[in-house]
């Protein structure tokens, strides 16, 4: 009989996560009943939001139980099934969590069940087509309403989220400014991204150079990142420019709470607008994304990275990747291959 691999959550994190808050163990396969499918594990999505989950507080989501499996977005393949709608050998996603086996009831979870259309591999799924993917989309079209002639700022713009974020804005007719950290990560974003310019807060001064590349200021912030970038950011803000307010990857792993930024007043001066977002609230409309994105990577007008990690036991370094800055682009890891 196979076994289930599991990692489990050990301990909540205290400064950076790393292996020391997980424990690995082996248990049963899981069985299943009404309406109920039982799914094996293919490849896990690495989301910087999984920190968040971690911590004993309430939130989007309820933080994951110690002794629980870590909670993750996956592709997986349905083993069993005892729902009309799902078929042995079918690809779905859903929240499999670290694990090879879970049970997943279609219409339940945050995610719930949902098989990949046809022509759509595991990778593209879990990156562009995924919850990254819609997350820029979203956040871009709903909360930062683009115009022709606007000038986009997007931080973390070498993620998997921001560099969607600025190839939209670029096909709305927009200029866009992307802030990421390294030579090479700015290469990508200029050369293959279409990026107007980029700024490498590793070896720039970030409130000197958003000045020097948004002469007219910039009318939308899509911030993944908080912390000093954000502050930085709202010196140059238009008039009715507008914060998207995404994540703030640079403070999920302080041991204290790191200040705000001091210059809220500039929102107030020029009539700004900052709003976060979650993209659990735009489910019901995950088609309208997932057709256009396909459409754009289709016709290469968007482009993605994928970092791909392999083997179960590297699920606990993988998952540090997202908070060292060591990937780049979607960061997924591979656990089988489909029967």
């Amino acid at each position: 009989m196979p076994i289930n691999r599991q990692w489990l959550l050990a301990a909540r994190p205290d400064g950076l996560i790393g292996p020391q808050n997980f424990t690995y163990t082996e248990t049963s396969v899981p069985e299943i009943g009404t309406e109920e499918v039982l799914v094996k594990n293919l490849m896990l999505s690495f989301d910087p939001t999984q920190r968040n989950w971690m911590v004993d507080r309430p939130g989007y989501l309820p933080p994951v139980e110690i002794g629980a499996p870590m909670r993750a977005g996956s592709v997986s393949q349905v083993v069993q099934s005892k729902h009309q709608d799902f078929a042995i050998g079918d690809l779905v996603q859903t929240t499999g969590c670290w694990q090879d086996y879970a049970v997943v009831t279609p219409g339940k979870g945050p995610m719930g069940v949902n098989k990949l259309p046809p022509g759509v591999s595991p990778e593209m799924m879990l990156s562009i087509l995924g919850i990254t993917g819609m997350t820029a989309y979203f956040g871009l079209m709903d909360i930062g309403m683009p115009k022709a002639g606007d000038t986009v700022l997007v931080s973390g713009a070498a993620g998997a989220t921001g560099s969607v974020v600025g190839q939209i804005a670029k096909l709305k007719g927009c200029r866009v400014v992307g802030i990421a950290g390294g030579q090479e990560k700015c290469r990508w974003l200029s050369e293959k991204a279409g990026f107007d310019a980029v700024i490498d807060y590793k070896s720039e001064d970030v409130s000197a150079q958003i000045a020097h590349h948004c002469p007219d200021k910039w009318d939308i912030f899509f911030d993944n990142v908080g912390g000093d970038i954000l502050e930085a950011a709202l010196n140059h803000i238009n008039l009715y420019g507008r914060v998207v307010l995404c994540g703030s990857i640079s403070t999920y792993n302080a041991k204290q709470p790191e200040p705000g930024p001091n210059n809220l007043m500039a929102l107030v001066t020029n009539r700004g607008r900052m709003q976060g977002f979650i993209i659990l609230d735009f489910l019901p409309r995950a088609m309208e994304a997932i057709e256009q994105l396909m459409g754009w990577v289709a016709s290469g007008d968007i482009v993605y990275e994928v970092d791909m990690a392999e083997g179960f036991e590297n699920i606990p370094i993988t998952i540090q990747r997202l908070y060292t800055g060591g990937n780049f682009g979607k960061q997924l890891l591979k656990i089988a291959d489909p029967a």
